[in-house]
């Protein structure tokens, strides 16, 4: 498929993106891959907090129309096939997860479909499909103010699992025999959740950062102290193991900075290299949500690769951050400093 429009582009970069780090591709990965449907809101959905994926996506259902009509050509162009893949809720009953208001059932198919590679052994399509049609946990929450219970009636509980008739607490749901276990130990966490015949991940609304936060799990007693002492006999080797996964971080980190600089350098030949170098630094900061860190970031997107030199002129060439300490609203902050933008864009390229 020749792309030929921005949008074109952008979706046939981000399909073959997802194609070639998954070795399959779905709707969800296009839209994801273009940040049009936020990875937190996606959980949100998956959660069964939502009541569909167009209620939580940033552009409009015509927009995310055209984008899957773009993807469905870009897929004709390619040597795939087609798989359908269950989307269950992380809710106690599993049903179906929606994508669309209208609950079209063509287009909700079309959205469950995933796509492969011909070439594909079977036995690891098989395996592909299995994984992604997995239910996700089931999640409880913690309370952040008093309810009552839509089973029982109790105003005490201090932990909810949302069901269709409300919040219901452990005892209705029949978790209550389920014993928490904090999140910050990744061994112990895996180890005991593997090791439970049932568990919950139990998370909290983070107000300031506006999104649920993973705070442990619920799991059996019994798997806790079997995961403990797990843990307990090979720590040494995990220690070592945690080194050299820490050592082999930073130089892949290391190395993906000097791409981005180089990258900002190809589009930006006007741009101090210093300036380069910290723009990338900055961009691809581990763990930062930057851009620098998304798909299209790591896969040196063009138009990420500007979003990120856009962002640090923002901040360190313009007034933008002292009018928005002096109340001035985003947007118009943003409208009134674009021009300086584009000055300092143009003399770089």
């Amino acid at each position: 498929m020749q792309a030929t429009t921005k949008l074109e582009r952008r979706v046939v970069t981000a399909a073959e993106q997802a194609l070639t780090r998954g070795r399959q591709v779905s709707p969800l990965d296009v839209l994801t891959g273009l940040g049009w449907v936020p990875p937190g809101l996606v959980t949100d959905w998956r959660q069964g907090r939502v009541p569909h994926l167009e209620a939580v996506a940033a552009v409009s259902a015509d927009r995310l129309a055209d984008a899957l009509e773009v993807f469905h050509r870009w897929v004709k162009s390619r040597d795939l096939r087609a798989g359908e893949v269950e989307y269950p809720a992380a809710t106690r009953d599993r049903r179906p997860l929606q994508f669309t208001a209208a609950g079209d059932p063509a287009l909700e198919a079309a959205y469950r479909t995933h796509w492969m590679p011909a070439d594909l052994p079977e036995q690891q399509r098989d395996r592909l499909t299995a994984r992604q049609s997995k239910a996700p946990d089931l999640v409880v929450m913690q309370a952040l103010k008093e309810f009552t219970c839509a089973g029982c009636g109790r105003t005490d509980a201090e932990l909810l699992m949302m069901e269709d008739a409300g919040p219901t607490c452990l005892a209705c749901v029949d978790f209550d025999h389920l014993v928490f276990l904090p999140a910050g130990d990744a061994a112990l966490t895996r180890r005991a959740k593997k090791a439970s015949r049932l568990s919950a991940v139990v998370v909290r609304f983070n107000r300031s950062r506006k999104r649920y936060e993973r705070q442990g799990l619920l799991v059996e007693e019994a798997a806790v102290e079997e995961a403990e002492q797990q843990c307990l006999s090979d720590e040494e080797a995990r220690a070592r193991r945690r080194e050299r996964d820490r050592q082999r971080r930073e130089v892949a980190d290391e190395q993906f900075q000097e791409e981005l600089a180089a990258a900002i350098g190809r589009l930006f030949p006007g741009c101090p290299p210093p300036r380069a170098a910290a723009i990338s630094a900055h961009a691809a900061v581990r763990g930062s949500g930057r851009v620098g860190r998304s798909a299209a970031g790591r896969a040196l997107d063009p138009d990420a690769v500007t979003r990120a030199v856009v962002a640090s002129v923002r901040h360190e060439d313009t007034a933008y951050d002292e009018l928005l300490m002096t109340g001035v609203p985003r947007d118009e902050a943003r409208a009134r400093i674009r021009p300086e933008i584009d000055r300092v864009l143009e003399r770089w390229r």
